[in-house]
């Protein structure tokens, strides 16, 4: 039985009061089942963020409710794993320091994931820099660790925030790689915001529009392509008919 990790139902965020109240999302309802990737896309300022955060219990919601496997979320959850655009290493700290730490901050035994901690570094190539301070790495290295960050106390939810958005294409496009690997060995549920109609197509099992503020949900695709999406995937004509679709969408925004 397909359990929702996910409920969103009339969800609302307004800053702001009075003459000065400005609402910046909702309402929106959206279920999310376990081990899905959904990836939310919309124009800057159409909520996409306050939805993650609201959803981490980082926000408070104005109305409506969210509930990570039919518990409430009333406020920030250290069972879910988050990860933003500007990485959350500390300067002081090698790469293994960074990672050990996420487990020291929840009470975690370092030692009981002393195995887990190698495993991952393997898996997104960062052995042999486990040693190495963050200001040593390059940018892509950083989001690689970061990564390993929001992997290590395995959550079942994984919020990610336009973890890439700040990449040059051709490391982007490794992260990318490396992002669906680790998600197709544990599938964690997965929301990542990103403005790639691209991205969102290739690693997602559903895309969520949200349009231009006040954002609401207003169209979901279903991408129906084989795993994994590699190249060959991306140059398929259906690829490109689900990028063409959401697309004319954004360019309907006046937005494109």
């Amino acid at each position: 039985m397909i359990q929702e990790a996910v409920e969103i139902k009339a969800l609302t965020k307004v800053f702001g009061q009075g003459e000065n109240a400005v609402k910046a999302f909702g309402p929106s309802d959206l279920d999310i089942n376990e081990g899905e990737f959904i990836s939310l896309l919309g124009p800057s300022g159409c909520g996409k963020s306050t939805l993650l955060l609201m959803v981490a219990g980082l926000l408070e919601s104005s109305s409506g409710s969210v509930k990570l496997k039919g518990t409430s979320v009333t406020g920030p959850r250290t069972d879910i794993g988050i990860m933003f655009q500007d990485n959350t290493l500390v300067p002081w700290r090698t790469v293994r320091g960074n990672i050990e730490l996420q487990l020291e901050l929840r009470g975690l035994n370092v030692d009981d994931y002393s195995e887990r901690i190698d495993t991952l570094l393997q898996q997104v190539s960062l052995s042999e820099f486990s040693q190495n301070a963050p200001y040593e790495l390059s940018g892509g290295m950083q989001q690689r660790a970061a990564f390993c960050q929001a992997l290590i106390h395995e959550p079942d939810t994984l919020l990610l925030d336009e973890p890439l958005g700040k990449l040059d294409a051709m490391t982007r496009e490794v992260i990318r790689r490396d992002l669906q690997t680790l998600w197709m060995q544990k599938k964690q549920t997965v929301m990542l915001v990103t403005h790639s109609i691209e991205e969102a197509v290739q690693l997602s099992n559903r895309v969520v529009v949200i349009s231009p503020r006040p954002g609401v949900i207003d169209q979901i695709f279903e991408i129906d392509l084989p795993w994994p999406r590699d190249l060959e995937v991306k140059n398929s004509p259906a690829f490109s008919e689900y990028v063409m679709q959401i697309q004319r969408i954004f360019q309907n925004y006046g937005v494109l």
